[in-house]
């Protein structure tokens, strides 16, 4: 037996899903001719789904992230913290 105590945390595979989200994304933005950082910068300030283009089902894609994991894990990889 074991004395500790296992912490199961599913936080890492839900970066890493928002990140391959947020790849498609910003690929459809791409191919779209738009930049897809202004664009995705102006969806995440005002939550304005209209800044996502429909491409490649980008704006459903984006839409079913919440706010605040997207925020969360932006921050996280600009900091590199896992």
């Amino acid at each position: 037996m074991h004395d500790r105590t296992m912490v199961f945390s599913l936080q890492n595979e839900k970066d890493d899903q928002i990140k391959t989200s947020m790849k498609i994304v910003y690929e459809a933005l791409k191919e779209k001719g738009y930049n897809p950082i202004n664009q995705i910068v102006g969806y995440i300030l005002s939550e304005d789904p209209t800044y996502i283009t429909t491409h490649n089902n980008a704006r459903n894609i984006i839409s079913k992230i919440d706010r605040d994991d997207l925020l969360e894990a932006l921050v996280k990889s600009y900091l590199n913290l896992k």
